[in-house]
């Protein structure tokens, strides 16, 4: 899709961006406070946890490299985990390039630094609407990375006092918040196939092969099957 309107970076988009991401960072401080927790179980200094969550600012990749965390680090396997969850996203970062595309390096490449799944979705639905503020993604990053550290940092010092996260539920506020932007990006029956493909290869793919594959493999299926589909 190509933009209908002279792509601006400005204020203006990045303020509208952070007003628009504030509900969904609430759903993101609640599985950052999660995070806090099982870092501070995994033996996380709150200096290590909050410069992981400050420096890499990836939630995914973050809960699994706490699954590999021990001492000493196999770093081979922290770095080879971290770029198979993360792959993604190469993918979502072409799916902004015809607004991107035109901005300079420090606007594009400063931007992409926020790029997260819930940026993305937002963001992608707001130029895809027609929006011409390459700047609203930045917005966005700001407002998760805010709620994302902050929330780290909260759940690594009261972590003795929630327990358990699991037993309050906050477990499955990353799904939720997943499935809530799923459903604000549906355009209609026209997604259905492209989705259809990318859940069923994630499925198969996470079957057979060992570790964080099948995010990527899904994320292609769907984009090459969203592709044929649209070259017709």
């Amino acid at each position: 899709m190509q933009p209908a309107s002279p792509i601006t970076f400005g204020w203006d988009g990045v303020r509208a961006g952070f007003v628009r991401t504030l509900p969904v960072a609430l759903g993101v401080a609640a599985y950052g406070l999660v995070y806090g927790v099982l870092a501070r179980q995994a033996g996380l200094s709150l200096g290590e946890g909050l410069g992981l969550s400050g420096l890499v600012f990836a939630g995914a990749s973050q809960f699994v490299a706490l699954d590999l965390w021990v001492h000493p680090l196999p770093v081979s396997a922290l770095v080879l985990t971290t770029l198979a969850v993360n792959l993604r996203h190469v993918l979502m970062g072409a799916t902004l390039r015809p607004w991107f595309g035109g901005l300079t390096p420090l606007q594009a490449y400063g931007s992409m630094f926020f790029l997260v799944d819930e940026g993305w979705a937002l963001t992608l639905t707001e130029l895809n609407a027609g929006g011409s503020r390459a700047s609203f993604l930045l917005g966005t990053g700001l407002a998760l990375y805010a709620a994302w550290v902050g929330s780290t940092g909260l759940g690594m010092t009261a972590g003795a006092l929630l327990g358990d996260p699991a037993r309050l539920g906050m477990d499955f506020a990353f799904t939720a918040m997943f499935l809530a932007l799923l459903a604000g990006m549906w355009r209609g029956k026209s997604d259905l196939l492209p989705w259809l493909a990318a859940g069923a290869v994630a499925l198969l793919v996470e079957h057979f092969a060992p570790g964080k594959w099948h995010i990527v493999a899904g994320g292609l299926a769907g984009g090459v099957t969203g592709a044929l589909r649209h070259g017709r």
